[in-house]
């Protein structure tokens, strides 16, 4: 029960900071934490993420089933499900329609991930999911095809879906997708040549600099 509130205080700041920081807008988006192997809270439904409160989220098993809430939980319960089923290391789900990102997601456009040290780490890979309704089945399958190749990803002409193994992470690994959109889309608009890291140089960083673990990502 203190586990649960703890991770419930935790997901009001990020919803919060998220809204602050022009990561999320209106009541568009929705995000989930692990509460324990096989539960997750998750916000309700129609929740605006810079006003949550305690009672805004619901907790749902891996088998379907919420706690008996009142509150009906978000229609995206399928892609968050489908990250936590693939990815058992995973302890938080972000979704949201940050502006940039969501530019990007809604072009042909391939985000850079060797200008600087975070992009290096956090968008090592980024994987794009076609157009499905959202809340539908048909979403929380295709998500749960790219889950294992990538921590980002681009749901088109939709938002993006950023997962990790801490909330904290997680909003790190959003922060720095809209940043490095943003930082994209202006250098294009100015006309600026960026200059790109070298793959030797990408490399050695993500192995030898101690930032962080690389990840072990799926190869098949």
């Amino acid at each position: 029960m203190v586990m649960k509130q703890v991770i419930n205080n935790q997901l009001r700041q990020v919803g919060r900071y998220m809204m602050d920081h022009h990561l999320a807008w209106g009541n568009a988006g929705n995000i989930s934490a692990k509460t324990s192997d096989d539960m997750f809270l998750i916000t309700a439904s129609g929740t605006y993420l810079g006003e949550l409160s305690t009672d805004d989220f619901v907790e749902c098993s891996f088998d379907g089933s919420d706690n008996q809430s009142e509150r009906k939980p978000s229609k995206e319960v399928p892609m968050h499900l489908a990250i936590y089923e693939e990815r058992p290391e995973i302890q938080a789900v972000l979704h949201a329609s940050p502006f940039y990102s969501t530019l990007v997601a809604c072009s042909d456009l391939e985000i850079p991930s060797n200008w600087f040290v975070e992009s290096m780490y956090y968008l090592e890979k980024i994987e794009r999911v076609g157009y499905h309704h959202p809340g539908s089945n048909a979403l929380g399958e295709a998500v749960r095809e790219k889950a294992k190749k990538a921590n980002i990803l681009l749901l088109e002409n939709h938002g993006v879906l950023v997962y990790d193994t801490s909330i904290k992470e997680a909003r790190m690994a959003l922060q720095t997708l809209e940043y490095t959109c943003k930082m994209m889309v202006t250098a294009m608009g100015a006309s600026i040549n960026m200059n790109s890291l070298s793959k030797p140089a990408v490399t050695d960083f993500l192995e030898n600099s101690g930032y962080k673990p690389r990840r072990k990502w799926d190869r098949s």
